[in-house]
């Protein structure tokens, strides 16, 4: 799999390249490419952005920028490459969708800066645009790096269990509810103890258990 990010701040992830599922993903083939909006911009001295027509506070991503950047990486015939805005009016991101993208060849995420984008590029150089939540961040980095995270260690070797990714919260394995508590030792503690249920050896038992707190978490 191949994700190029599109940003003003390629540096932000240098630490993201470092988790440990991360550098599994990418030692199995698998790629992530930062790409910065000034190295490609057609203004001068690395101008990336302009204020609003009709006024307003703030500037804009312009989209003559954003389509020089594209262009620069991935020529005008850009079939095959799933190109994602990242902003607060998208499709909200979930289990479903990580797992969806985890099944591409090539995604491109385009990180916003400042006000946002020109809304031409939503609508015309994005495929689609994806929020991780109704709120507003200072860019698309840290989205960009959730949208990362959540595919990547989807992606075969990227976790040391395989079945780690199996059965976890909104997973259809546990009907897309959230996942079950978890507990380790020591069994009491506090006075706070482990249900019976998970010291008795019975794993058909647990296993029951687990998916009835699944439910239960799900209609809280």
């Amino acid at each position: 799999m191949q994700i190029d990010v599109f940003t003003l701040f390629p540096e932000h992830f240098e630490w993201f390249l470092r988790q440990r599922h991360v550098s599994n993903a990418l030692r199995r083939g698998n790629r992530v490419s930062f790409r910065n909006y000034r190295d490609t911009t057609p203004l001068g001295a690395g101008q990336v952005d302009d204020a609003p027509y009709g006024g307003g506070a703030g500037m804009l991503m312009r989209v003559d920028v954003v389509d020089a950047a594209l262009d620069a990486a991935f020529g005008r015939d850009r079939a095959g490459i799933r190109t994602i805005a990242l902003a607060p009016s998208g499709r909200l991101f979930d289990e479903e969708l990580a797992a969806e993208l985890a099944g591409e060849q090539h995604v491109a995420l385009l990180c916003g800066r400042y006000e946002g984008f020109d809304e031409r590029v939503l609508e015309h150089l994005a495929d689609e645009t994806i929020s991780i939540g109704r709120y507003v961040l200072a860019g698309g980095e840290l989205p960009a790096m959730v949208v990362c995270d959540a595919v990547l260690r989807k992606l075969p070797g990227a976790l040391g269990d395989a079945d780690s990714a199996v059965e976890e919260s909104f997973s259809s394995a546990l009907d897309g509810a959230p996942e079950y508590p978890h507990y380790t030792r020591p069994a009491s503690y506090r006075g706070w103890g482990v249900p019976e249920i998970l010291l008795s050896g019975d794993h058909a038992k647990v296993r029951e258990w687990r998916l009835v707190q699944a439910r239960r978490r799900n209609q809280r």
